[in-house]
């Protein structure tokens, strides 16, 4: 055997190595890299998940459902929203059509959700969900959905007005902040659906939990066109542990109509037999 071919094995064994070393070290390189971007992104803006690990340290909001507790006061307001004057003739208006014959009921009578913020005040309970990227609430009334990314992205330049906003969302120590915008401008304040808002509509929400099965969420609300002033107000729910959110379908033999005008309805002919 010739000197030369029986080094060639060695020399192939030496080529693999040095390749295999180099593409290690650079495989090495590319994760501290990455590591090191990490850590750096985690002091930028923008979008910015949590890990499973930061979502086990938050306080419990998901364990269960939350409900407002039923009692006579507990869908009562203590204090009211001071009106611009063009939101008070409105508001007038509103109510002088009521008692000439109009205004009998809401557009939920249509299955019409009423939006935020009186989505979270419904007779209903609602449930909170944790992921990395967002906070969800499933709200039982109208099978609504808010989605509140807590990843650091901003509000979109122009969102779409939608009934619930966009809603983005960050933890102050044991406080979930929510900050809301981007509403459409037919949907109320209140119960009351003469009291209106403009598009303009800013909303703060702060939840906590006051004792382990009380939520508190305190909800402020600035509207330059339509308050002369921010508007706060909070609600109390109660913990469910055993309880699940129900199927909500308003139009499956909803009995309940209201036209354009406002003029209530029902329909009394029983639903034909299913087969």
């Amino acid at each position: 055997m010739s000197a030369a071919y029986s080094k060639q094995p060695q020399s192939r064994l030496d080529n693999f190595w040095r390749h295999y070393s180099a593409w290690l070290a650079g495989l090495v390189s590319s994760c501290l890299l990455c590591c090191a971007t990490s850590h750096a992104d985690s002091s930028q803006p923008g979008p910015h998940p949590l890990i499973w690990s930061q979502i086990g340290k938050l306080p419990d909001f998901t364990t269960g459902i939350w409900e407002v507790p039923m009692n006579p006061a507990a869908f009562a307001s203590a204090t009211q929203p001071s009106f611009t004057a063009a939101y008070t003739e409105r508001h007038k208006a509103y109510v002088a059509q009521q008692a000439s014959g109009g205004n009998q009921d809401s557009p939920g009578a249509n299955c019409l959700p009423p939006g935020m913020p009186t989505i979270m005040s419904q007779p209903y309970p609602l449930q909170i969900l944790y992921g990395p990227r967002e906070v969800t609430i499933d709200i039982e009334a109208f099978m609504q959905v808010r989605h509140i990314y807590t990843d650091r992205r901003a509000h979109p330049e122009s969102p779409d007005p939608t009934f619930n906003g966009d809603s983005i969302g960050h933890w102050e120590g044991a406080t979930l902040v929510v900050d809301t915008v981007g509403f459409v401008d037919d949907t109320p304040l209140s119960f009351d659906w003469g009291m209106q808002h403009s598009p303009k509509m800013h909303i703060l929400e702060r939840f906590r939990l006051t004792s382990p099965d009380t939520l508190e969420v305190q909800t402020r609300i600035e509207d330059p066109d339509a308050l002369t002033q921010p508007w706060t107000s909070t609600r109390t729910f109660k913990r469910h542990a055993d309880w699940r959110i129900a199927e909500y379908i308003c139009e499956q033999n909803n009995r309940n109509t209201v036209d354009p005008n406002g003029k209530a309805g029902i329909i009394l002919t029983p639903p034909a037999p299913a087969h």
